[in-house]
């Protein structure tokens, strides 16, 4: 059974930093490319940044470019997002997923709340 398993969520202030983990089991996903996507209540879950297999490229929305980072450990099967210059605005459930996203993947979720 495949679980991709979110953790790190928490309460920080704006203009901190946090870090979020993303645990794989079930199956190896170093192929693939791997993303973080949030979402907020009465929308739809959205984008956030992803990683190719190799590590060697990223893709970020521009509401999180130059702040989020995503990174990889394939021998530990889990993704990173670090998270920096936190707004109020990323305030969120944060998931993680193949990017496209498998909607038989998506997990739990943690919560990142943000305080101004």
């Amino acid at each position: 059974q495949v679980q991709l398993v979110e953790s790190g969520g928490g309460l920080v202030q704006a203009g901190g930093s946090h870090r979020l983990s993303c645990a794989a089991s079930g199956r190896t996903f170093s192929r693939y490319t791997m993303g973080w996507f949030r979402q907020v209540p009465g929308k739809e879950r959205e984008f956030v940044v992803a990683i190719k297999w190799s590590g060697g490229s990223t893709y970020s929305a521009d509401s999180v470019k130059g702040r989020f980072t995503i990174s990889r450990d394939n021998a530990k099967n889990t993704v990173y997002l670090q998270m920096n210059s936190l707004k109020p605005e990323d305030t969120a459930v944060y998931y993680c997923n193949t990017f496209p996203f498998l909607s038989a993947y998506w997990g739990q979720g943690t919560q990142v709340t943000v305080s101004s």
